[in-house]
């Protein structure tokens, strides 16, 4: 695989198939009952790039870290014996659907997602198959106004290349906010990140910094802890081992007296949430930052942490279609691999964020999982000769990941 990766200095549409195939991402796209699909032009060589660009980061630092993107695309399926479905994601909680006018993603990953349907649809009843009564509603409405109501209703749900729409300005994958000065770092020794987020973006970008050499907090609500925990062991593992629990009860006074204290003494936060699940509790990461605090605050959301983008609910496999990384055959779209935006948003933030400390001064890193699933989309390449499909693969873990609130003691919480 490395050897292949290595030929793509530009774009080369048979060593990309070719790279995608040894990946095991190829495995994961496409319908079940068909071969798999080719990447999106251009995709392999950008996630080379990326590569390249992340062990060189980390090289300035004094560390070394070799993490290959597109390999990450299959790791969870790996772990999880998880395959390609087509028109559903490789999880299985995500569908693309056919509008009047054009396709759209949704996702009912949670409870709370399945609950609202009778209301974004405005059913009297609850359906007895919710998938159903969305497919045969949606055929008949607009994709804009689908959208729009589920989005104000909290439900995760994206316009297919809504990020790329012609005649607009595509928002960058990173917007960097400088918001005053801090020395540089030139190593990740003594640097103390604080990682909020859960599933695989944030914790990627985490897992990460502490491969380079930083402390890493893992924090977690007590009551509702990282949802990983809940899946396969090894994928938990292979994301956390290696890093600090501290386990808070939010959203109590004490609990939320304990947060501001470590988000304040950190050097890095990671939020993946939305920017007002902390709001709520008091933090606003510009004054925090621009207080004296973390020199570098990175928050990763579905959109981006601008109005009206700020409030909208995002998984990978969603604001992947957002941004338009998706492949296509005569029939429609299907899903790229799985869940594509988060782990290409995991290697994304990393980087960024020892670039930041590299280059000092304190930032608010600002980095949108559409956009960056724009930032790499591209037309589907055809796969013009037979090529062999390799299934997909996981690193294997450093370790275990850290038990839930394990490191309380140590943190005084």
């Amino acid at each position: 695989m490395r050897a292949l990766t290595d030929r793509l200095t530009s774009l080369d549409p048979r060593a990309e198939v070719e790279a995608w195939a040894a990946s095991g991402a190829m495995s994961l796209t496409g319908r079940p009952d068909r071969d798999p699909l080719g990447p999106p032009v251009g995709l392999v060589t950008r996630l080379a790039a990326l590569r390249t660009e992340l062990a060189g980061a980390a090289r300035a630092m004094g560390a070394t870290v070799d993490v290959d993107p597109v390999v990450l695309l299959g790791e969870r399926a790996a772990m999880a014996g998880l395959h390609r479905r087509g028109a559903t994601s490789v999880g299985g909680a995500t569908r693309l659907l056919p509008a009047v006018d054009g396709w759209i993603a949704m996702s009912l990953a949670r409870p709370d997602d399945v609950a609202l349907v009778p209301a974004w649809l405005e059913l009297d009843v609850t359906p007895d198959d919710p998938w159903e009564a969305i497919e045969r509603t949606i055929r008949a409405r607009p994709s804009k106004d689908l959208v729009a109501r589920g989005r104000l209703l909290g439900l995760p749900i994206a316009g297919l290349r809504e990020a790329r729409r012609p005649g607009t300005t595509p928002r960058p994958p990173v917007i960097r906010r400088s918001l005053g000065s801090a020395p540089a770092a030139s190593t990740l020794d003594g640097v103390r990140v604080v990682e909020l987020g859960s599933l695989w973006a944030g914790p990627l970008c985490g897992s990460i910094l502490a491969a380079a050499g930083a402390t890493v907090i893992k924090v977690e609500s007590s009551a509702r802890p990282d949802g990983a925990r809940s899946g396969p062991r090894e994928f938990f593992d292979v994301l956390n081992a290696g890093k600090h629990s501290v386990a808070i009860d939010l959203p109590s006074r004490s609990g939320t007296a304990a947060l501001v204290r470590l988000v304040e003494e950190a050097d890095v936060v990671i939020e993946a949430s939305r920017p007002r699940a902390l709001e709520q509790l008091g933090i606003d990461a510009r004054a925090v930052v621009g207080g004296g605090g973390p020199s570098v605050w990175v928050s990763i959301t579905g959109h981006g942490r601008e109005e009206p983008a700020r409030d909208w609910v995002a998984f990978g496999d969603d604001a992947a279609v957002a941004g338009g990384l998706v492949v296509e055959d005569e029939e429609g779209p299907v899903f790229c691999a799985d869940a594509v935006a988060d782990p290409i948003t995991g290697v994304v933030a990393a980087g960024t964020v020892l670039q930041a400390l590299r280059e000092g001064g304190r930032w608010l890193l600002d980095i949108a999982l559409s956009a960056v699933a724009a930032s790499v989309a591209g037309r589907t390449l055809p796969v013009d000769r037979p090529v062999n499909v390799a299934p997909p693969r996981a690193r294997p873990p450093g370790g275990q990941g850290p038990r839930l609130g394990e490191h309380n003691a140590r943190y005084g919480v």
